[in-house]
């Protein structure tokens, strides 16, 4: 085996991740909370310990000695990965990287205050008082976000004052650990919301995926699409503005740079150091070499020769409905694997609750975006989780 990576989360986007690092010989070690995790179905080792526990994960590392520690989520104590880098190990992209993208805070004045990228208005509160006197400078609506959390956990909208308590308790129940501050942004009226997947060599250049659109309920995606029709000057913007934010984090690797696209320009909005969950509408073959398979490459610091636009692509979640422990089943994918140029990603989660991404439907093709969003829907719907 070539290299021995130990991958910290253990999702359906780790899976994929397993899954491409296997194709070039790789001994993937997956961790996570709980046993039975997606990616550890693949893997060729797995452990079971809160990442957040830093001395659980100092052991684990000293036990496995990766050429490679790559973080799948945000559950994890970054900070300890500076003394990693420091022991000799390599994170990715980076300690920076992880620990900056991990806060709110870090990331929003590295981009707005040091880089001079165009972001929304923001100011953060420690109290409710503070927040209070926030909201009025900033102005109703406004996006209310935990500092730390994961999967927009604690993040809404304000709209009214009478929500002000409300909103300010919700944002603190969604905080990771212990941390009492969020951040107020005023509102973007946006018309399109993307992702621009960026490719970080080691020794190659900056690439870039082709924008993806996507929808989000409760703070997750439920469709993305692409390529996302946008103006070929706000895609070179938000193409400069992720180049700028990428470099000054340093490493290589996918990162998944949001952004929202407005009448007057382009807003940078967040970023995350590995595959976005919106870029699994790339398993549809809309751009040949899938986020999974370019993270792997980079990483491994393997050459990516250029990224193609091939055709458009769809992604539309299978949600669950209902709390079960298992074991879990599914019915429809027969009826949905009849339609042309479609396929499903089952992501093998021992566990449900409402709402929870359990799948994937994959379409590709080359008809009008919309009509394949609205088929991509209605095969999602078919798949029913038991």
């Amino acid at each position: 085996m070539s290299e021995k990576i130990l991958l910290l989360g253990s999702g359906e986007l780790g899976k994929e991740l397993v899954i491409a690092l296997k194709r070039y010989g790789c001994h993937v070690v997956a961790c996570d909370s709980y046993a039975g995790a997606p990616a550890m179905q693949v893997a060729d080792e797995y452990e079971v310990f809160d990442m957040l526990d830093g001395k659980a994960l100092d052991a684990a590392v000293a036990k496995h000695k990766p050429k490679l520690i790559v973080p799948e989520v945000e559950s994890i104590r970054t900070e300890r990965f500076y003394e990693y880098e420091k022991q000799g190990y390599t994170v990715v992209p980076s300690g920076r990287a992880a620990n900056f993208t991990m806060n709110r805070k870090l990331i929003r004045d590295l981009a707005a205050k040091e880089l001079g990228i165009r972001t929304a208005s923001y100011r953060y509160a420690q109290s409710l008082e503070e927040f209070t006197k926030a909201v009025a400078e900033i102005g109703m609506p406004c996006v209310v976000k935990p500092l730390m959390s994961s999967s927009g956990k604690g993040q809404s909208v304000l709209r009214e004052a009478g929500k002000m308590e409300e909103v300010w308790n919700y944002a603190l129940e969604g905080s990771r650990g212990d941390l009492v501050e969020v951040i107020i942004e005023s509102f973007v009226d946006f018309h399109t919301e993307i992702t621009l997947l960026t490719v970080t060599q080691k020794n190659g250049p900056t690439l870039f995926c082709p924008s993806i659109g996507h929808r989000q309920e409760r703070g997750d995606y439920q469709e993305s699409w692409q390529p996302c029709a946008i103006a070929d000057k706000d895609e070179k913007e938000a193409q400069e503005m992720a180049s700028a934010v990428t470099k000054a984090l340093g490493g290589a690797g996918i990162w998944g740079v949001e952004f929202f696209i407005a009448d007057d320009g382009v807003y940078f909005s967040e970023l995350s150091p590995r595959p976005h969950d919106t870029g699994m509408v790339t398993m549809t073959g809309s751009q040949g070499l899938n986020e999974f398979e370019l993270h792997a490459r980079s990483i491994l610091g393997y050459p990516i020769p250029e990224i193609k636009s091939l055709m458009n692509g769809v992604s539309a979640v299978v949600l669950a409905e209902k709390n079960n422990n298992g074991p879990i089943t599914y019915t429809g994918i027969e009826e949905v694997l009849k339609e042309k140029n479609t396929e499903v990603r089952i992501f093998g989660k021992p566990t449900s609750r409402p709402y929870r991404r359990m799948g994937v439907v994959l379409l590709d093709g080359e008809e009008d975006m919309d009509a394949l969003r609205k088929k991509a829907a209605e095969m999602a719907a078919k798949i029913k989780v038991h």
